[in-house]
């Protein structure tokens, strides 16, 4: 039987520059009911951290004085034996293209610094249900032989989506890095669902859905919008009106995509 995560068992590593935030941040992850929290100041320290204790969770700021929160991000990725250590970012940084640095890597969330105590309540349920993993139960198919095609042109994001889906009991998943590519995969197999990223190279999201429901053969096949992009933006609304099913955030969290499966497979 597989052992059930909980906050008090949850053994976080924090990386913070700042003493007074260490010590901010340490506290409120107590008060969260956090077991065992381990706050380091740089990435180095971090790093050795890992690869002697390793951790259930890096919760990290972005800049350091010898480094940066995605060269640990990227450190952790990089390593077979740690690349499913989920990863927050905690950070005032505001630069869209900054944090879609993150998004597009699959971090668990993203905290604005500040922070609220109901944003890192959340933010610790993102990562309990991606280590819980929890088969998901449908009415009219069997999970395991759900046909899924995940497309993202990055190979990080697409690890991360793939885990999500593998952690709900979807076994039968091909990837492909752009449209382009997807499309051939659409031709040559059938698939009961297609989770697509927006913004990639070649052909974009928006252009493979058009493509999916305009074709006699795909046309019925539900399509999952993975994006960054804010949901009501004017970008999106036009997005939908290319028979996108639902619209997913990144990052990508199991209780949403949970839902969202649920709701289209159990159509």
């Amino acid at each position: 039987m597989t052992h059930h995560i909980s906050r008090t068992d949850l053994n976080i590593l924090l990386l913070e520059p700042s003493d007074t935030q260490r010590k901010i941040i340490t506290n409120m992850l107590h008060k969260a009911d956090i077991g065992n929290v381990v706050p380091v100041g740089n990435v180095e320290e971090a790093k050795k951290q890992i690869s002697l204790h390793g951790a259930d969770l890096v919760v990290s700021a972005m800049y350091f004085e010898d480094g940066t929160g995605m060269d640990l991000l990227n450190s952790i990725k990089s390593n077979p034996e740690t690349e499913s250590i989920p990863f927050m970012l905690v950070s005032s940084e505001f630069r869209p293209a900054k944090l879609e640095e993150f998004k597009q890597a699959g971090v668990v969330a993203i905290l604005p610094k500040p922070f609220e105590p109901v944003h890192l309540h959340r933010a610790i349920d993102a990562t309990l249900d991606l280590l819980n993993a929890e088969e998901l139960d449908l009415e009219l198919f069997d999970i395991a032989e759900v046909r899924v095609l995940l497309v993202d042109d990055s190979m990080t994001a697409r690890k991360h989506i793939r885990r999500v889906l593998e952690g709900m009991g979807l076994a039968k998943i091909d990837e492909a890095e752009n449209g382009a590519n997807a499309l051939t995969l659409l031709k040559d197999n059938t698939y009961d669902l297609v989770v697509t990223d927006f913004n990639m190279p070649e052909m974009d999201g928006r252009e493979l859905s058009e493509f999916i429901r305009f074709n006699p053969n795909t046309a019925h096949i539900p399509i999952i919008m993975v994006t960054s992009e804010a949901n009501n933006s004017m970008q999106m609304n036009n997005i939908q009106q290319t028979g996108v099913n639902a619209l997913c955030d990144k990052p990508f969290e199991a209780a949403e995509v949970r839902r969202i499966l649920h709701t289209l497979l159990n159509q």
